[in-house]
């Protein structure tokens, strides 16, 4: 078993320490994450600087880049081999909803899987870090359980395992001992409220700053949703794709432009 593991809150992150001591037992785990805090940078690849790679320590790089630029160098020559399995996180706070847009843990493990690779983004519900490692051994639980259901192994553009395609799934995790873990709910996204309104700063020098407000409250927290499985101490697991097509409106849009022109 080959893993990659990467993340968004940099590679000291207690998260990804966390995952690396819950995974290292499985097989060869290495670690190719941020060298700093890259939250909310969704897929973004960084083409206009260089990127440079160093050693943590003999299974930790890093790199001054984004999530997503820290997958796309490990799997395009970084490593020497292919993984089975990528896994992002475990995040500081939720992803859930429109988070998974602009999250750079969901960007990172979305990275591996366009490059046809199964790929896991894990995140806790609350900020803080508690329960970090329940959430490393719950994380664990769920690849033991794909393990044994024939889900991992070695895909490339042309093969698949079972018929299935390469998957990418996103996983929330509660703060929870794992005594009041109540176990995993398959669910759709729900959807946040617009952010908060972005808050106003005045440097030394006199000029204006902004900074982006907070991310709203729930919008739909309904029964089925990753809001309502969480609050009620499940972890919830979002399949996710890629695809952005609006196919119910392609047929008025061309309708239209067709009446048009």
């Amino acid at each position: 078993m080959n893993i990659l593991i990467s993340n968004d809150d940099g590679y000291r992150a207690p998260g990804i320490l966390a995952l690396y001591e819950a995974f290292k037992s499985l097989g060869h785990v290495e670690v190719v994450a941020p060298e700093l805090n890259n939250s909310a940078k969704s897929n973004a690849l960084t083409l206009n600087s260089p990127l440079y790679v160093h050693q943590g320590n003999p299974a930790f790089r890093y790199v001054n880049g984004t999530p997503a630029d820290c997958v796309h160098i490990a799997l395009t020559g970084l490593l020497d081999f292919r993984p089975d399995l990528i896994i992002s996180g475990i995040n500081n706070g939720a992803n859930m909803g429109d988070d998974t847009i602009y999250s750079g843990t969901v960007g990172a493990a979305m990275e591996g899987y366009l490059m046809g690779i199964p790929s896991i983004a894990f995140s806790q519900v609350e900020k803080g870090w508690e329960y970090v490692d329940v959430a490393a051994q719950r994380a664990r639980a769920l690849v033991d359980a794909l393990m044994q259901k024939g889900l991992i192994g070695h895909f490339s553009d042309e093969e698949t395992l079972d018929g299935q395609q390469p998957w990418l799934l996103n996983v929330n995790i509660p703060n929870l001992p794992m005594t009041e873990q109540k176990g995993f709910k398959i669910c759709r996204l729900g959807r946040r409220h617009a952010a908060e309104k972005v808050i106003t700063q005045i440097n030394p020098r006199g000029e204006t700053m902004y900074w982006i407000g907070a991310a709203g409250p729930a919008k739909d927290e309904s029964e089925g949703t990753d809001f309502f499985a969480t609050a009620q101490g499940f972890t919830s697991i979002t399949p996710l794709q890629i695809d952005l097509t609006n196919y119910t409106a392609m047929a008025p849009w061309a309708e239209n432009f067709i009446n048009t022109f």
